[in-house]
């Protein structure tokens, strides 16, 4: 018989409705046993025991909550009845050990990847178009205009016909059908240039007005994204009298690619003068690139070069118990065949701290996390907000009422790895092995930020669906749950809501992720995100975001 609920840890005292459950059910998990007394909807929390106004809320073995209003054995945990409150932490780590998975499996699997002058491989080959500031957007725009169509980039989507029949039919003075029409995706003609996935246009809202602190990590992100194994060279739009200067560009360039190993094509429009000299410059040089940049094809390449954002948003109930844990597992697998992964989103690791800075290899690395952690804090109680506001409201209304119960599942994107290196936003990742980057919990803001930062693959878990993807980094969309993956199934890659049913392991899923995702990366297979062309880009002014 399948289980109805889940206790994640012996000192554990709240259990996961697996299902919804009704009063008077008796509910076991191991050798112990239950009786609700409450409604419980699926992916929430029920008590284990009489809890008290003050009572300490434990889930996978942690503080998760403050008990506000009596809760009764049976009963449900809601944000009534609980409120945030995470455990005490320190820099100082007490060391543990954790038993890593065998990768040997995975020892000599390859990738089909880009390799780079500087030895980085990149699982999709783009030309980068990006604007210094907000003022040349419209310049970008316009060359993007231009290059996809003539080049075979845009795409003919189901929507415009939909359009044109409901068009068609007001033209014709008949009554209007407005049954849904399925809208496709298909390509606008042959690509001129075979081996170049794309060219792909940044827009932002940044680059002046705002502190030299936005402007150079601004410029410190864009060298990131040029840097990026995933891109063959960029085209750089600048105004000239902006707070992001190329120069500033550049300097944050050579220190990620000291050799400067690849074309970077810059446009001052003030220099240029009319703004049709700056526009053929433009288009002309990249053209010539774009020849260039096609040359390059796909040859085989170890695992050990994939560089994996591990990230998750729409989060459920179920997240920390199956998609999230399956995303750990193959981080692991990956971290022991010599790759790097990337774990972000500080807000989410609000409550799990202590466990955090006893996985770091070294006490500097452990300070390091705990002052990005204090210093972020500081700055959103100086504006009247904190972690504790990060859950949503699609969060809180599917279990996650406490943003320490989403951290504790969130943090299971991490494996059990050590913690290599941790980098504060937008540093580039260099070390293998697990690395920790300070970002905000935004969809967006942190996959823009891990792709920053190096990551040419990200596995993105959600339990209430989100269609978030980049703009040169493939997003791979997992389901916590296999309701989501059928009603969503347009943006939706992998199901790992098997894990929830009982009819797969988390091992066995990780498995099957792994091998999705080298299938991904050697270009052999689109996400969704791609196919729909979802190219989402936000940096993130380093204000309180969460």
């Amino acid at each position: 018989m399948p289980e109805t609920v889940l206790r994640l840890d012996a000192r554990d005292n709240v259990v996961v409705a697996l299902i919804a459950l009704e009063p008077g059910v008796e509910v076991r998990f191991g050798l112990e046993s239950c009786t609700v007394t409450q409604n419980i909807p699926a992916k929430h929390k029920m008590a284990l025991a009489n809890l008290k106004a003050g009572d300490l809320v434990y889930l996978y073995g942690m503080v998760v909550g403050e008990v506000v209003e009596p809760i009764p054995r049976g009963g449900l945990l809601t944000t009534r009845n609980v409120r945030h409150r995470a455990g005490a932490y320190s820099a100082m780590r007490q060391p543990v050990e954790f038993a890593m998975p065998d990768a040997s499996a995975w020892a000599g699997r390859r990738f089909l990847g880009y390799v780079r002058p500087d030895g980085q491989v990149g699982t999709r080959n783009y030309w980068l178009v990006l604007p210094l500031v907000f003022c040349e957007n419209r310049n970008v725009e316009r060359m993007k205009e231009a290059l996809e169509e003539e080049l075979g980039y845009g795409s003919r989507h189901g929507y415009r016909q939909h359009v044109r029949s409901l068009v068609q039919q007001q033209r014709n003075g008949g009554a209007l059908d407005l049954r849904t029409a399925t809208a496709a995706i298909q390509p606008n003609g042959e690509r001129i240039f075979a081996n170049l996935d794309g060219i792909r246009f940044l827009t932002h809202q940044g680059g002046c007005g705002g502190t030299r602190q936005d402007a150079q990590a601004l410029c410190g992100l864009l060298a990131g994204y040029i840097h990026h194994p995933n891109v063959a060279g960029a085209t750089v739009l600048s105004l000239g009298c902006q707070n992001a200067q190329a120069s500033m560009l550049m300097n944050e360039l050579r220190t990620r690619d000291p050799e400067m190993c690849k074309p970077v094509l810059v446009f001052d429009q003030q220099e240029s003068g009319r703004e049709s000299a700056l526009m053929t410059q433009a288009l002309d040089q990249t053209f010539a690139a774009l020849v260039e940049a096609n040359q390059i094809e796909r040859t085989p390449a170890p695992l050990s070069a994939l560089t994996v954002g591990l990230k998750c948003g729409g989060s459920d109930g179920f997240s920390g118990i199956s998609a999230n844990p399956a995303v750990g597992y193959v981080s692991d697998l990956l971290v022991r065949a010599g790759g790097k992964t990337v774990l972000s989103e500080f807000p989410e690791l609000h409550g799990v701290e202590q466990e955090i800075i006893n996985r770091c290899a070294t006490d500097e690395l452990a300070q390091e996390f705990f002052d990005l952690m204090q210093a972020y804090s500081a700055r959103a109680k100086a504006v009247h907000s904190g972690f504790e506001m990060n859950p949503s409201p699609g969060n809180i209304a599917d279990g996650l009422t406490t943003d320490a119960i989403k951290s504790a599942g969130a943090a299971r994107k991490g494996g059990v790895s050590p913690i290599r290196d941790v980098l504060d936003f937008p540093e580039y990742a260099t070390r293998p092995g697990l690395n920790l980057l300070c970002t905000p919990g935004n969809d967006v803001e942190c996959v823009t930020a891990q792709v920053g930062a190096g990551a040419n693959l990200v596995l993105f878990t959600t339990g209430l669906g989100t269609p978030t993807g980049n703009p040169i980094t493939p997003v791979i969309k997992i389901a916590t749950n296999s309701t989501l993956a059928d009603r969503m199934s347009d943006i939706i890659d992998f199901d790992a809501g098997g894990i929830v049913s009982g009819e797969t392991t988390i091992a066995e899923s990780a498995v099957k992720l792994l091998e999705l995702s080298i299938e991904v990366a050697s270009g052999k297979l689109m996400t969704k995100a791609e196919v729909l062309g979802q190219n989402d880009f936000i940096p993130w002014k380093r204000g309180v975001s969460l």
